[in-house]
């Protein structure tokens, strides 16, 4: 790519970040929606939530520039109108659920209708690289998998958005990485779009972090891990990078970790898994008196690291890939242990 034409998409991804951080500056003046302190909350003074919308704006204003201005069209219209479809539905109403908030069945409902949409535009996983194994197809169970990947990912973002800067600077910066990487494999649209996410996120993170002024809400949060998870099948199969969709799974493993096993955490000890607790492993690393900034501190370490090892992980053979997760699971289950046992003696859980 030519030099000046790499700065010009710098300059686009600098103007993305300016017009986040000027609709989250705008939020903060008016917006009238505060997140009360409770017996669960991790701050002390009410503050203005819903600030995602800025990350909303300026993600989706970028990806449609992309598109409409572009001088070749980077994936087909199809795929293109599925994502931006299904995201304006995730976006909406997880804004609504931001004003006035909704039940956990209507959320359901409304993620279930977006994923239905992306996947009828054919944004599917429709093979793998396994261990041992060459390509499988997974037939139809690869509709089932697409829902699970999108549902997943949607809601463990949502859970990670507790602590100051903690969504949004992992959202930062493994959108970086994914455009690094989609970029040296070829990519022109998710290299672009990713690009966009992370200056959507940086825009938004100047106010973010601690002490945050806003918070990012739902509309954020599940905005950012849709985003993520159908960028990964796009990466992987419709772009012309075919960038291996384990990446995205390996750029927010801790994520996704933390997530999952809280969640079998609390189901083994019949707590219910529906309902709001404090018992993630960052809350609970938060409430053994690390700051926000700390905890958040270790968390985007831990996304760096990932980053890195997505760099390598692409030029390793597709069936062994997988093999590049090991590390970080014997990491972070350890950390889990130490934590749990910490938690324990002070009597957190």
């Amino acid at each position: 790519m030519p030099p000046y034409l790499l700065f010009l998409h710098f300059a686009f991804a600098a103007s993305i970040a300016a017009l986040s951080a000027v609709v989250t500056a705008v939020l903060i003046r008016y917006l009238r929606i505060l997140d009360l302190p409770n017996e669960r909350s991790s701050h002390s003074r009410p503050t203005p939530r819903g600030g995602g919308i800025a990350i909303v704006c300026g993600f989706l204003v970028g990806i449609s520039l992309i598109h409409l201005i572009g001088d070749v069209t980077p994936i087909k219209t199809r795929y293109f109108m599925g994502f931006l479809v299904s995201a304006f539905v995730i976006a909406g109403m997880s804004i609504y659920d931001d004003f006035r908030p909704c039940s956990a069945t209507v959320k359901l409902a409304a993620q279930l209708c977006a994923i239905a949409i992306a996947i009828a535009a054919g944004i599917v996983i429709d093979e793998l690289h396994l261990p041992g194994m060459h390509v499988v197809g997974p037939g139809w169970w690869g509709y089932v998998l697409t829902l699970l990947w999108i549902l997943g990912l949607t809601n463990a973002y949502n859970f990670m958005d507790g602590l100051d800067g903690l969504a949004a600077g992992t959202a930062a910066i493994a959108s970086g990485f994914l455009s690094v990487i989609s970029f040296d494999q070829g990519s022109h649209f998710i290299y672009l779009a990713s690009m966009v996410l992370c200056a959507a996120s940086i825009g938004f993170l100047v106010f973010n972090i601690s002490p945050a002024r806003i918070f990012m809400g739902d509309v954020g949060s599940t905005f950012l891990g849709f985003s993520f998870a159908v960028m990964a099948v796009i990466a992987a199969r419709y772009d012309l990078s075919h960038t291996s969709l384990f990446v995205v799974p390996l750029l927010v493993f801790h994520f996704i970790f933390d997530s999952v096993f809280t969640f079998l955490r609390r189901l083994s000890r019949g707590d219910s898994v529906m309902g709001a607790h404090k018992t993630h492993l960052y809350q609970l690393l938060n409430q053994l008196g690390y700051s926000h900034g700390r905890v958040t501190l270790l968390y985007t370490g831990m996304a760096v690291c990932q980053g890195v090892a997505a760099i390598l992980m692409v030029h390793i053979p597709g069936d062994k890939r997988i093999w590049v997760f090991v590390p970080f699971i014997l990491f972070d289950a350890v950390y889990a242990y130490w934590l749990l046992g910490l938690a324990k003696r002070r009597h957190l859980i």
